[in-house]
């Protein structure tokens, strides 16, 4: 059974599951260049398309609890005939994608938070008997919620609480990262990453009466956030709340970083209050967790830190773009009870291109260029020399994190290389952090009080011992926000790091996303060479091909 999964709006994407397997899953926005795309998935869709024999679709789920757009009668030709107005004709222009479908697909309506909490509980891989807690939290998506509380069980899932806009922490929380001059459902990661140089007692109660607050697993004070405007520039939202001009002024007050730790601080102990009683409530030490609030990583130590948790899983992309597959995987488990549930091996869900198309490329752009027998051995030789390595292999990582086949690399035995990166490559604030991918192997030698994290969403502490040994990877607050490489997972990744380690003695190395500030992580080669010239990176192994600066 195969299932196209379609999320229109901030993110847009498409996503495919055959037999409730994940087999494909991109945002829009890799395609466009345009971050956090918010208009329809031509591409996305065409992309999920190219891998079903004559189009052979049984459903199609869209992300939302509404009728799909005129834009989805256009593209998907034959699908929900009820759903066609009388006097349907084709209006995108006739080069756009178009695909026929059997006049029995069906057309699924999964609401906004339903979506992100089947795809936290449909790729768990956790018995179905099994009770569990499933929490989403996000500004609000289509369904006027921005809270919910699940119970996983049986192979269901049951909604048992759900909270409206006036209960969203994740508005409060980009209400300050507007108020810091970053974009509101973008600049997040900056908060939080200002938060650790900050001193929340200094800010204590700045915002009060500008949240909602929680306790006992529900909302005891709501918010009034006021009306919501969005502005869409270059196919992006971008949004505005009045509480964010409030913020502004208290700047006038107190320090940036300060504000950012109140802020985290905030977040932190109303999302706890929020999450930990549900866990007594379901009777129940398994907790998974999506929507965009989950992006913080810190908030994710936090959860797991507390000891109340065993299991503790957050769908590697939690954000809107994840919708896709979480409205898919909802659709495919409707109609199939008894299906298992999948375990989440990985993430590389999107384009790759071979070794020919990418040596045709290069010698279409008479660059200089050498094919390699071991690209892993070239690159650990590179990272050994202090060099900044661009990789680009295989298929392209599913959501926010480049997790090794996307990434920019280097090595983490350096304080400044931090800076270095920043400045030089990703031009970006240089107090944000980076994240190392090590050995998995390696784990209880690098991080305290860890479990297996694969995808970048949780940070550790790092053990005392090995803080000095890697600093470029090191926060200020003494933690990491790490991807544990396996090998029969990502097998060159893995021996690429292998070999670093044995020429280094340290088995760990920085991993940051493959483009610049403001562009989203490259697709396709061609983004890979722009971000190699446009950019202080000294090698990039594109496939099997090496290229350097030193040679040109």
């Amino acid at each position: 059974m195969r299932v196209l999964g379609i999320h229109h709006g901030h993110g847009a994407a498409a996503a495919l599951i055959e037999d409730g397997r994940v087999v494909a899953d991109v945002a829009e926005e890799r395609f466009v260049r345009v971050k956090h795309y918010s208009g329809a998935p031509y591409q996305s869709i065409a992309y999920c398309m190219s891998l079903v024999p004559q189009n052979d679709i049984d459903m199609v789920a869209f992300s939302s609890h509404r009728r799909p757009k005129a834009w989805a009668l256009d593209v998907l030709a034959g699908a929900a005939p009820e759903y066609r107005p009388a006097d349907w004709q084709r209006r995108l222009p006739l080069y756009f994608p178009s695909f026929t479908l059997r006049p029995d697909v069906q057309a699924i309506f999964v609401p906004h938070h339903r979506a992100h909490a089947a795809a936290a509980y449909y790729t768990s891989g956790l018995d179905p008997a099994a009770r569990t807690l499933v929490v989403t939290m996000d500004g609000s998506g289509d369904d006027d919620v921005a809270n919910a509380i699940w119970r996983g069980e049986g192979g269901k899932l049951e909604l048992c609480y759900a909270g409206g806009q006036g209960t969203s922490i994740g508005w409060f929380y980009s209400n300050v990262t507007e108020a810091l001059g970053w974009q509101h459902g973008e600049g997040e990661g900056k908060t939080m990453g200002l938060a650790a140089y900050g001193d929340a007692e200094d800010a204590r109660g700045a915002f009060d009466g500008l949240h909602p607050r929680f306790d006992h697993g529900a909302a005891v004070e709501e918010h009034d956030f006021g009306p919501i405007s969005c502005a869409t520039v270059s196919g992006a939202n971008h949004w505005h709340l009045r509480d964010s001009t409030t913020i502004q002024q208290l700047l006038h007050k107190h320090a940036r970083e300060d504000l950012a730790a109140e802020a985290q601080r905030v977040l932190e102990h109303q999302v706890m209050a929020f999450v930990l009683p549900w866990l007594d409530k379901l009777d129940t030490q398994t907790l998974l967790c999506s929507g965009g609030v989950f992006l913080n990583v810190k908030l994710n130590q936090r959860i797991w830190s507390s000891g109340r948790v065993k299991d503790h899983q957050i769908f590697p992309n939690p954000g809107d773009a994840g919708l896709a597959v979480g409205a898919a995987l909802d659709a495919y488990h409707r109609t199939q009870a008894t299906a298992e549930i999948g375990a989440l091996q990985d993430v590389y869900w999107g384009p790759q291109y071979s070794d020919d198309r990418i040596e045709a490329m290069l010698k279409t752009r008479r660059l200089r260029f050498r094919r390699r027998d071991d690209i892993a051995a070239d690159a650990a030789s590179a990272l050994a020399d202090d060099k900044i390595v661009a990789w680009f292999q295989g298929r392209m990582e599913s959501g926010p994190r480049a997790l090794g086949n996307r990434s920019i690399l280097a090595s983490a035995g350096r304080a400044e290389n931090r800076d270095i990166v920043n400045e030089r490559v990703k031009q970006r604030e240089t107090f944000r952090p980076f994240g190392p991918s090590l050995l998995a192997e390696h784990r209880d030698e690098y991080l305290l009080n860890a479990r297996n994290e694969e995808f970048m969403i949780t940070s550790f502490d790092i053990n005392a011992r090995k803080r000095e040994a890697v600093p470029a990877v090191t926060h200020v607050d003494g933690t990491v926000r790490p991807q544990m490489v396996r090998a029969e997972v990502n097998p060159l990744y893995h021996r690429m790091i292998q070999n670093y380690g044995e020429l280094t003695g340290e088995y760990l190395i920085l991993n940051t996303s493959l483009n610049v500030r403001g562009e989203p992580i490259a697709c396709h080669p061609r983004d890979a060479l722009r971000c190699f010239f446009d950019s202080g990176v000294d090698v990039l192994c594109l496939g099997s091909y090496l290229l350097s600066k030193e040679a040109l």
